[in-house]
């Protein structure tokens, strides 16, 4: 009842502020076409914040980005990347039953905290948690998964620390699979540790979790999407959850301009409110981190007004240019060849890539610079023989006088090469004669 009860305020709350603070100006969805506005900059009230584009973790705002600071509940994209790998690698079923243990029931049990009431000793499938995971940001059932994925908690924490290296986090602090303190998942936590610590990493290790989720197993967003779904129907269990990301469309905190589907929210004393949110307007998707937004109360919606910030400025701010398979690039467009009978060889894209550019800016500022294969290099020329199409190596992108670069603190994006024809090598005497003529 409280729950609802909170939910029909943040509406009344939310839809006043909407209206009365003038968060931005949305034009029309951009896709290659700019588009006005009257905010060119983003006044973000919370401690840190990024936003990217979704394909190429590209760069398009940041403020405090490398700063660590508590996730809460966003912790649970992590958890629910490892499912999902567990998952296509035959380790789990979505039709899988997993069994509650008492510790993780007492968790799950807990009324303080977001939750769906697991009964210790009973069994739920996998994707039942995983829903309740994601929609309701169940803390039991997140916990359970990684169990099931794991052996036990501790040891899917440990995997999680390993899952973040490869995904290139960096400074990352990782105590259980939910995103509360140590002290509140009890028997589940660490008795070495204090009761007040929580996962903790940066607004742009977020964007990197978010980026590799989406674009590994897009799927996420069929859950992630959905604003209300039950749980265990027509059992004792069952619980009506509401999505707690109130951007989805027909909620509290949605706006019509913005296409959002996702991801999570994460909230504690220590964090204030985040959130993770992705949007796709007409077919341009990009990803914004908040941390430490307010959190006066629990229908603050402020989280969800700062994302909406970060948002327009990129839509009404930016444009995109986007290169085919087949595109030939500023900088990339030939190679110079080492005994072949052409000195130089045609190269293009091998897949298709699309990059942000300011409304002030013109395609044209977009360059590229060869990175050869080492097979194929010989001191920086590309060795004959090669066949057709083959990938020699990559057009590294960039963007003149761009500051903020890429996730993983680069300034290019890597696009595979191919040559666009066979490279044949020259004969022994052509060989022969070059090199008499390099001598002089």
């Amino acid at each position: 009842m409280m729950k609802r009860l909170r939910q029909m305020l943040i509406g009344l709350v939310t839809a006043v502020t909407l209206v009365t603070g003038g968060i931005s100006s949305l034009s029309a969805p951009v896709t290659a076409h700019a588009a006005t506005s009257t905010s060119t900059t983003v006044n973000l009230k919370a401690k840190a914040g990024i936003a990217v584009d979704a394909k190429t973790g590209q760069i398009l705002y940041s403020k405090n980005a490398d700063q660590t600071l508590p996730v809460a509940s966003m912790t649970k994209l992590l958890s629910i990347y490892m499912v999902f790998d567990a998952i296509h690698a035959g380790k789990l079923k979505w039709d899988q039953k997993v069994t509650i243990s008492k510790d993780i029931a007492k968790v799950a049990q807990n009324t303080n905290l977001s939750n769906v009431p697991l009964r210790a000793g009973h069994k739920y499938t996998v994707k039942s948690l995983y829903q309740a995971s994601l929609i309701y940001s169940a803390n039991g059932a997140v916990e359970a998964l990684g169990s099931a994925v794991a052996g036990s908690p501790h040891a899917f924490v440990t995997q999680m620390k390993a899952q973040a290296k490869k995904l290139g986090m960096t400074d990352v602090k990782i105590y259980n699979a939910c995103g509360l303190t140590n002290k509140q998942v009890g028997n589940l936590g660490y008795s070495n540790v204090e009761g007040s610590a929580e996962n903790e990493w940066s607004a742009a290790d977020q964007a990197k979790l978010a980026v590799a989720l989406l674009n590994k197993y897009p799927e996420v967003l069929q859950t992630t999407s959905i604003k209300k779904m039950w749980f265990e129907k027509g059992t004792n269990d069952a619980t009506k959850m509401e999505n707690w990301n109130w951007m989805l469309k027909g909620l509290s905190a949605a706006y019509s301009k913005l296409h959002v589907d996702g991801l999570k929210t994460g909230t504690s004393d220590a964090a204030g409110a985040n959130f993770t949110g992705t949007a796709n307007n007409d077919g341009n998707r990009i990803v914004t981190v908040v941390l430490h937004a307010a959190h006066k109360s629990e229908t603050d919606p402020s989280r969800f007004q700062q994302t909406q910030k970060m948002m327009s400025y990129v839509y009404n701010n930016f444009k995109t240019v986007t290169y085919q398979a087949g595109d030939q690039v500023k900088g990339a467009k030939t190679i110079t060849t080492h005994d072949a009978k052409a000195k130089t060889a045609k190269t293009v894209l091998g897949k298709r890539v699309k990059l942000w550019i300011r409304n002030d800016q013109v395609a044209s500022n977009i360059s590229a610079k060869t990175q050869l294969k080492a097979k194929y290099s010989q001191k920086g020329d590309l060795e004959a023989p090669v066949a057709k199409n083959t990938t020699i190596g990559t057009a590294n992108l960039s963007l003149k006088g761009d500051q903020l670069g890429f996730l993983g603190n680069t300034k290019t994006t890597k696009v595979p090469l191919k040559v666009t024809q066979s490279v044949e090598k020259a004969n022994i005497f052509v060989r022969a004669w070059r090199a008499v003529v390099a001598l002089f």
